[in-house]
């Protein structure tokens, strides 16, 4: 009698976890930033974001772990005096005392917007991605919360004017990562997010420095 109470256990249980097993299978997986399969690419680009080269002499700050390092690194490639300008002006620059609004960065087309700011509850943050711009996005002061949305479920409800396109998406798949003046963030056309979101801190008040990067096709 055990024997047969312990079989009907273990039968019940099997499927139980085939039964999960297979609802887990029915959902998509989800999709954050664009994916790249070449692992030579992909070492490349790793063994390039520890060099560190990029940096020039911008030590402030490191990529946060989201940052596509393939799509960083390939970026760089593509248009390097652009990305030296940038991180050559972070480095020499003191961007709590610089004043709030936009500033050109010498011998460059980059323009750098200065934003003393406030997080706002995620209901009033609109979701947003570009196709022919990049986001680098700092924060120097305080913590921003940013969300990163799964490409999978998210769908447009918006035109696409002049470089920005928004979307209806899962709060249930969205990542959520906080941004303080330790890590930088880097959105590529791949990567839709969500920008000054309130986070856990008593203090939502941040100073953000948002460069916008010319994305270089192949």
């Amino acid at each position: 009698m055990k024997k047969l109470l312990l079989l009907a256990f273990l039968l019940s249980l099997t499927l139980a976890m085939e039964a999960k097993k297979n609802a887990t299978s029915s959902v998509p997986m989800a999709v954050y930033t664009k994916e790249y399969h070449d692992v030579k690419l992909r070492k490349e680009a790793r063994k390039w974001l520890k060099k560190g080269e990029w940096r020039q002499g911008f030590t402030a700050a490191d990529p946060h772990e989201t940052v596509n390092i393939v799509d960083f690194y390939l970026q760089y490639q593509r248009n390097p005096e652009q990305w030296q300008k940038l991180f050559a002006y972070l480095a020499k620059t003191d961007l709590l005392a610089l004043p709030k609004g936009k500033h050109p960065i010498p011998d460059s087309d980059l323009t750098i917007s200065v934003e003393d700011s406030k997080n706002e509850p995620l209901e009033k943050r609109r979701s947003e991605s570009h196709y022919h711009g990049i986001d680098f996005q700092y924060c120097v002061k305080g913590t921003e919360r940013f969300g990163i949305i799964d490409h999978v479920t998210s769908t447009p409800n918006s035109k696409y004017r002049p470089d920005v396109i928004h979307y209806k998406y899962d709060k249930e798949r969205t990542k959520f990562y906080d941004s303080t003046p330790d890590k930088f963030f880097i959105f590529f056309p791949g990567d839709w997010h969500i920008a000054k979101v309130c986070n856990d801190t008593e203090d939502q008040n941040i100073r953000v420095c948002v460069i916008k990067v010319r994305w270089i096709d192949e």
